[in-house]
């Protein structure tokens, strides 16, 4: 896996703001998670999945992509985005294997420790909160650990959803209590 991270808080500001006029192409499907149909998102910047949203309906997600890349030109391209966001549906389908994609991430540093240690949660072996701050090199707050979480842009792929409160409670996810017991469940059954 191709992996491009982009430091947000090291960058000067005339690299910002080149990186930030990228052109960001996106496709929407149909997504099941739970009781409610709903949508997802794949997004990608010229050098890889920079989003994966969930919404309720395509505008939802849309206005969520766009609130994330402000300044960037955001397009619709179903035709290039097809295969990933059928490595996306297939996953949540059948959470088998590791989502493989391109990823563009772009965060903090403390935001990418964060991320890159969900990136080693096992599928269908959910970590608490305080387990995954042991995976985390750098100051360990709970409460800093768990905003990284809720703004992990690039759902699945980076697996936020695999975190759990202190006793086993789903607690928080960005995208819903009920898309994430739905996660997994299905992941624990596989």
């Amino acid at each position: 896996m191709n992996l491009i991270v982009t430091d947000l808080a090291s960058r000067e500001t005339a690299s910002f703001k080149s990186v930030a006029a990228h052109e960001i192409e996106f496709a929407v499907g149909d997504c099941a998670l739970g009781k409610v149909p709903g949508k997802v998102l794949v997004a990608r910047s010229p050098t890889g999945v920079c989003a994966i949203l969930f919404g309720s309906t395509a505008e939802e997600v849309e206005q969520d992509l766009a609130a994330s890349f402000p300044g960037s030109r955001i397009v619709s391209n179903d035709r290039r985005l097809r295969a990933d966001l059928t490595k996306i549906l297939q996953f949540i389908a059948v959470p088998r294997n590791p989502l493989e994609l391109d990823l563009d991430i772009r965060g903090t540093p403390f935001q990418r420790r964060v991320w890159d240690a969900l990136r080693t949660i096992a599928i269908g072996k959910p970590l608490t909160y305080a387990q995954l701050a042991r995976r985390v090199s750098g100051p360990k707050s709970l409460r800093a650990i768990a905003q990284a979480c809720a703004e992990n842009p690039i759902a699945l792929a980076i697996p936020c959803h695999r975190v759990m409160g202190s006793s086993g409670s789903m607690a928080g996810y960005r995208w819903g209590i009920e898309r994430k017991q739905a996660l997994i469940n299905k992941e624990v059954a596989t």
